[in-house]
């Protein structure tokens, strides 16, 4: 029996130390989208530029958005992206699905990069790797993900 969830997202925090460090320590999903930059995919238009998340405490939303904040994540688009444009984030905390998703948080992050895929027919463009491992496991969680929120 699937569940069908309804993930709704926080309201945006803009991209910036002080509204990241507060993460540090938390594991989960993150958004990193732009204020008024619409990017034209294949099937519609969206902010949002990246899917990312943080597997462990040590390595969480806070050291991951400022790895990105800083260039350190080496990711371009994102720091060009954010040359031209203040950003925004919000994010999930991963502590709040583990009682309805039975994956890893990898199988998690790659279930909304392949749904963004499926709405938007590409990956968030500042996303470069695949999220296909999912496809193998048997899924008993059905996310409804509120992707309107990056309109």
């Amino acid at each position: 029996m699937t569940k069908e969830i309804t993930i709704y997202f926080d309201k945006p925090k803009p991209f910036e130390p002080s509204n990241i460090k507060p993460l540090n320590g938390i594991v989960g999903l993150y958004f990193i989208f732009t204020q008024s930059i619409d990017i034209q995919y294949p099937f519609d238009k969206s902010k949002l530029l990246y899917i990312g998340m943080s597997e462990r405490k040590t390595n969480s939303i806070g050291s991951r958005l400022l790895g990105h904040y800083d260039g350190k994540s080496k990711n371009l688009g994102l720091s060009n992206y954010r040359k031209v444009e203040p950003l925004l984030f919000t994010y999930i905390n991963f502590e709040m699905l583990k009682s309805i998703w039975d994956f890893r948080i990898e199988d998690l992050e790659s279930y909304f990069i392949l749904n963004f895929v499926k709405h938007y027919g590409v990956y968030p463009i500042c996303n470069n790797k695949s999220g296909f491992e999912i496809l193998k496991n048997k899924l008993t969680t059905n996310f409804k993900i509120d992707w309107k929120y990056f309109k």
